[in-house]
């Protein structure tokens, strides 16, 4: 598909019924180039007829993990612990994995949500923002009577989270049983996204039986990372950030030999990718035949959860799109910086167009 077809198609995941005006309005191109490239669509197969009704035989990415309300506090000025702060309160969509999922559905990518939310009106509310996204949520699980997840961080006077909980504990429903129920969806796409925040068991199951998907992980916390220990190099990729990193590996991340030792605890297991977001220090990545780390100029982040999201989310995008290491790091190393710049967990312009505008700006 050509990059014009690929941001139609996205706009009528958006929206199943926007009309062609609309398309052209936001796309700024003519009324009849959008026609053009709709019947261009239709004749590839993309779309059914004139509703616009997406071809079923498009694979889609799945995201299994954690999906939840994010409630964050901003304080105007310095943060004062154990004191109240004046500042505002913002309430966004969140989880690592939904997160994810959002990020890949606005970058075209044809993307299914798997993860457990309660019947509440917080889980009414994820569905329906993860739908507006472009996400596909047919498959998730509502369970009866019991909450969804929350996540409460206090971010201080630069934007980084000083404190955080998180509520979380209706995904161990994520069990064997729900799990084995989805197996054949899951080994109909091409890459399957887990995040930590899924059991040991799980994990084990969909690695030891989800064989025809390509599997990258999140690590999503410290504590949650530390579930890899246990777990066989059976990933194509690992991304984590400095802080998981080190717990998961017992490495120094300051030097570049403890970047090398904690890169290779990965890769002799056969994993095939190894990431590491390292903050204002930048990102370090290796597979067996390459390894690098790029360098970062200042950014003065307005909300720094998320940033690791979508950098997650890019370098599953870049192997969709055949990209190597060096590309798919650089790719998400832009899309992490769009994400800092804005309040939300996922920037809702980010687009291919932007993150490579991003990668001419910081020189990448």
């Amino acid at each position: 598909m050509t990059r014009r077809e690929e941001e139609i198609l996205k706009l009528l995941r958006e929206n199943p019924f926007i009309n062609q005006e609309e398309i052209a309005r936001i796309l700024g191109i003519t009324r009849s180039s959008v026609g053009v490239h709709i019947v261009n669509l239709m004749k590839k197969g993309k779309i059914k007829g004139r509703g616009y009704i997406l071809s079923a035989d498009e694979p889609e990415v799945t995201v299994i993990g954690g999906a939840n309300i994010d409630i964050y506090g901003f304080p105007y000025e310095k943060l004062r612990l154990q004191d109240s702060n004046p500042g505002k309160v913002k309430i966004n969509v969140g989880g690592v994995a939904r997160n994810i999922a959002e990020n890949l559905a606005r970058l075209g990518v044809a993307t299914r949500l798997i993860t457990a939310i309660g019947d509440d009106f917080y889980g009414k509310y994820i569905i329906e923002r993860c739908r507006d996204a472009g996400v596909n949520m047919e498959e998730i699980l509502t369970v009866s009577g019991e909450s969804s997840s929350v996540y409460l961080a206090v971010m201080d006077e630069a934007g980084d989270m000083a404190v955080a909980v998180a509520g979380m504990d209706i995904l161990n429903h994520l069990s064997l049983d729900f799990l084995k129920k989805k197996l054949s969806i899951i080994n109909s796409s091409p890459v399957c996204v887990v995040d930590t925040n899924l059991p040991v068991k799980s994990l084990e199951f969909l690695l030891d039986n989800a064989r025809k998907t390509v599997f990258f992980l999140d690590g999503v916390s410290v504590t949650k990372a530390l579930k890899l220990k246990e777990l066989r190099g059976t990933f194509y990729a690992v991304k984590l950030n400095k802080l998981e990193a080190e717990g998961v590996t017992g490495e120094n991340l300051n030097t570049e030999a403890g970047l090398l030792k904690a890169a290779h605890f990965f890769l002799d297991k056969g994993i095939k990718q190894v990431y590491f977001t390292l903050g204002a220090e930048g990102v370090f990545y290796a597979n067996t035949k390459s390894r690098g780390k790029i360098t970062l100029p200042p950014v003065q982040p307005v909300n720094t959860t998320g940033a690791g999201d979508a950098f997650t989310a890019a370098i599953v995008y870049s192997y969709l799109k055949g990209y190597d290491i060096d590309r798919a790091a650089r790719f998400g190393a832009a899309a992490a910086i769009l994400t800092l710049l804005v309040e939300e967990t996922v920037n809702p312009e980010i687009s291919e167009e932007k993150i490579k505008k991003e990668m001419e700006v910081l020189g990448l």
